[in-house]
């Protein structure tokens, strides 16, 4: 579906749009949700200083992660998940704009339980939602500011997003899946 070219033009875009929303840099927070959310957050956050005439070393001054593990509603559900790291770049979230990032946008939980995890942290300004893949199928009223790719699928299909930083290879497929899989 999407190859190393596709992805790389998509961020690029997407990158372009959160900085003409935005008015720069200066008050962006970028936070990507693991796994995958936070190496794309990280190449969003490097496309946007490069555009800004902005040093590469500031990207940890615009990227981070938000650890969404102990707000997700099934938990009683999956096998127990190991939190990974909350990294909150220096400056906060109080009165910035924080742009959650995340490869697949699905029913819409991994993004409720993100703002969940969010309002423990502090009050931004703004919260925006940037995804690579929108699949549709929402459960909640929940929507993407920006958006790398729309794959319509079906329930009974997944889609698997690989990225160099955890797989080696950046490709996006999509899968045959069980019916009412909640994998994304």
């Amino acid at each position: 579906m999407l190859g190393s070219d596709e992805i790389r033009r998509a961020l690029t875009r997407i990158a372009h749009e959160i900085l003409e929303g935005g008015h720069g840099a200066d008050d962006l927070v970028l936070l990507g949700i693991p796994h995958r959310g936070v190496p794309l957050a990280d190449r969003l956050a490097a496309t946007i200083l490069e555009a800004e005439g902005r040093p590469a070393d500031r990207l940890r001054d615009l990227a981070g992660s938000l650890d969404i593990t102990l707000h997700r509603d099934d938990l009683r559900r999956s096998p127990t998940r190991q939190p990974a790291p909350t990294v909150i770049p220096p400056g906060g979230v109080d009165g910035r704009t924080v742009v959650l990032v995340d490869d697949v946008l699905y029913s819409g939980r991994t993004i409720r339980a993100a703002l969940d995890a969010l309002s423990g942290i502090g009050r931004p300004a703004a919260v925006r939602l940037a995804v690579l893949v929108d699949r549709g199928h929402r459960e909640l009223p929940i929507r993407a500011d920006h958006v790398g790719k729309n794959l319509p699928t079906s329930r009974s299909e997944r889609v698997q997003v690989r990225l160099r930083e955890t797989d080696g290879v950046d490709e996006v497929t999509i899968a045959r899946g069980t019916e009412g899989s909640t994998r994304a």
